[in-house]
């Protein structure tokens, strides 16, 4: 069996590291966290959540549901521990997040083909190891960062990712909210749903516009990915941007007077103790005065105090097109590897999918010598296609969708076609499972 130094345990290194060791191959994880922490980490456990608590939609005619099915038939750590740390949020897969990182944490402390190394890893030296896998993710340190620009020769990219605030439930003026799911979806209580009028929207809006940001150093250059916007930045595309957004009202009519309002924020629970709801949508990099002034703004959030506030860090990720194969190896190196967002991924499950398939690579390769990429008409082959077939020159972070993923249906109703697809591809993903 072979050795693998993996760096980083977060989803995509810690569901590397698991699937690999449950193969029998030795792996040494390296953490950084806790003897250096970063920006957006606030505990020291692995494969901790910082944007979001939301793994989005388990429909398996939505890709990003597909991938999870497909994941789960394989075996993804993440999938299990995510299920075993459920919440209600209607038709979307979202989690308690320290249940989740603690349950992820206690499967790698327990495996005993992984040996778990805190500290800061600062060189791409495979050392004694068959392989090297980098799943570092967005917030690799500087000193990795440069020696994985040095090693690639050029395309060290970046993007800013925005966390949205998480305020106490005790601080909400519930007779101004309600419950819903849209369109009825899920249970009755998942969603909190903060109505407001046109007046209430447009001075929301105008309050977004005029709110101090914080701002990016002077060598670096703010780009985000469109998936995951600051609240402000939408609210500067037009007065309407956000009611066609995350303020979408529609399917939200009140549940007494079944009216619609003209904007709707929707706030989901963040844990299962029901103490704290992250506002949906509401990425932003505003200060943090700023942040306690327009949230409350918002009808029912007053008073809200504030678990944590909305911040913005720096995404890193590189050019996958010119460095990488369709099976995350390295152009350079076939015995190097990445793993997670840093390979232009975008989404906890499209991170932790990677870490899977680079663990099903490796074992390949330490077997047989050849690593042969999933087809791409499953969810999971299409991420190493987006990766390795993508235009170098337009190169951005993508989630799973159904554009990137091979079509074997031809033309059909859309959902007709979408359940199709997915049959398909979950029937190739139990053949090879």
């Amino acid at each position: 069996m072979a050795t693998i130094k993996i760096i980083g345990a977060g989803l995509a290194g810690s569901e590397c590291a698991y699937a690999l060791a449950r193969r029998g191959h030795r792996v040494v994880l390296h953490e950084m966290r806790p003897v250096k922490s970063t920006q957006a980490h606030h505990t020291s456990n692995l494969a901790e959540l910082v944007c979001s608590n939301s793994f989005r939609s388990s429909a398996a005619t939505n890709a990003v549901g597909l991938l999870k099915q497909e994941m789960a038939r394989v075996g993804s750590l993440v999938i299990r521990c995510g299920e075993d740390a459920r919440v209600p949020a209607g038709d979307a897969f979202a989690v308690d997040r320290d249940r989740f990182s603690a349950a992820v944490t206690d499967a790698i402390a327990n495996e005993p083909n992984i040996s778990l190394q805190r500290g800061e890893v600062t060189t791409l030296d495979r050392g004694d190891a068959d392989f090297l896998v980098v799943a570092t993710g967005p917030l690799t340190s500087d000193p990795l960062f440069h020696a994985i620009d040095e090693f690639l020769g050029r395309d060290g990219l970046y993007f800013y990712d925005a966390i949205a605030p998480i305020v106490a439930a005790d601080s909400l003026d519930f007779s101004k909210l309600y419950w819903k799911s849209r369109y009825g979806k899920g249970n009755a209580t998942d969603y909190l749903n903060a109505a407001m009028n046109r007046e209430e929207y447009e001075a929301f809006v105008a309050a977004l516009l005029s709110a101090e940001l914080f701002a990016p150093h002077d060598f670096e250059k703010a780009v985000h990915f469109e998936g995951c916007l600051p609240v402000e930045e939408i609210a500067s595309r037009g007065i309407d941007t956000l009611r066609f957004g995350p303020m979408k009202p529609v399917g939200l009519e009140h549940p007494e007077t079944n009216e619609r309002p003209h904007a709707v924020v929707q706030l989901r629970k963040e844990d299962l103790s029901d103490e704290y709801f992250n506002l949906v949508g509401f990425q932003t990099k505003m200060r943090i005065p700023e942040q306690q002034r327009v949230i409350r703004m918002i009808p029912g959030l007053a008073n809200a105090t504030f678990a944590r506030f909305g911040s913005m860090h720096r995404n890193t990720f590189i050019n996958g097109p010119r460095h990488l194969r369709a099976t995350f190896q390295t152009k350079r190196d076939e015995r190097v590897f990445f793993a997670g967002q840093i390979t232009g991924v975008e989404g906890y499950v499209e991170s932790s999918a990677v870490g899977l398939l680079v663990a099903r690579y490796i074992d390949e390769l330490a077997r047989t010598g050849t690593a042969t990429p999933l087809p791409y008409h499953t969810a999971l082959g299409a991420l190493g296609r987006h990766v390795a077939e993508s235009s170098p020159d337009r190169y951005q972070p993508s989630n799973v969708t159904w554009a990137l993923i091979e079509d074997v249906v031809g033309r059909a109703k859309k959902i007709e076609k979408r359940e199709r697809q997915a049959a398909a591809a979950l029937s190739t993903i139990e053949k090879i499972a």
